[in-house]
């Protein structure tokens, strides 16, 4: 491909840039759009297939095997903290739900149905060019705070690990309109 070649796709394609997502749930936090906005990074969460050796005269054939979610059993995301600290206590009742060390109660079954994370992927008008649900998912920890007496005014984060069973993409989209992706949509792609 000639410079040329390059710079004619890439006025037709663009290019996606890293800041163009948006979380539209984060498990069974109660969260509204609103706070949301306050996701600093996120992972797009991989898929892979695992490799099955098989053996004939010394030689090693790699056959496809089942799939592999890796990084499920931790997800992390940022978050800039409000003002208030909601976002962080939110995230630390999530994890007082799932278990709580004063009464040895909780929530620690398999993750229901509405414990879904969805993630949209936007295009240049902030518009979802592509949506990915990951089901089963649980907070899994909320990671230390530092603080510093001589900062200059560092905006707070806080972070919080996940873990989900498994992701689906949920939604294309196509010049502004919805259309069904083309994957298997998998058991509990009726979420709303």
């Amino acid at each position: 491909m000639s410079i040329q070649q390059f710079y004619n796709t890439a006025i037709e394609r663009d290019f996606a840039r890293q800041f163009q997502f948006r979380l539209e749930r984060l498990a069974n936090a109660d969260f509204g759009p609103e706070e949301l906005i306050y996701v600093e990074t996120a992972n797009l969460p991989g898929r892979a297939i695992t490799n099955v050796p098989v053996a004939y005269m010394g030689m090693q054939f790699n056959t496809p095997g089942t799939v592999t979610y890796p990084g499920s059993d931790a997800w992390r995301v940022q978050f800039r903290c409000d003002a208030e600290y909601n976002i962080r206590k939110q995230l630390e009742d999530l994890t007082f739900n799932t278990f709580d060390d004063e009464t040895s109660t909780g929530t620690y079954g398999v993750p229901g149905r509405d414990n879904v994370i969805i993630m949209s992927l936007l295009g240049k008008e902030m518009q979802p060019v592509a949506q990915y649900v990951l089901h089963g998912a649980w907070i899994k920890s909320v990671e230390e705070a530092a603080f510093d007496i001589k900062d200059t005014g560092t905006v707070q984060t806080v972070a919080c690990t996940l873990a989900y069973q498994f992701w689906r993409p949920r939604l294309t989209f196509s010049g502004g309109n919805e259309i069904k992706t083309q994957y298997a949509p998998g058991p509990w792609s009726d979420y709303a």
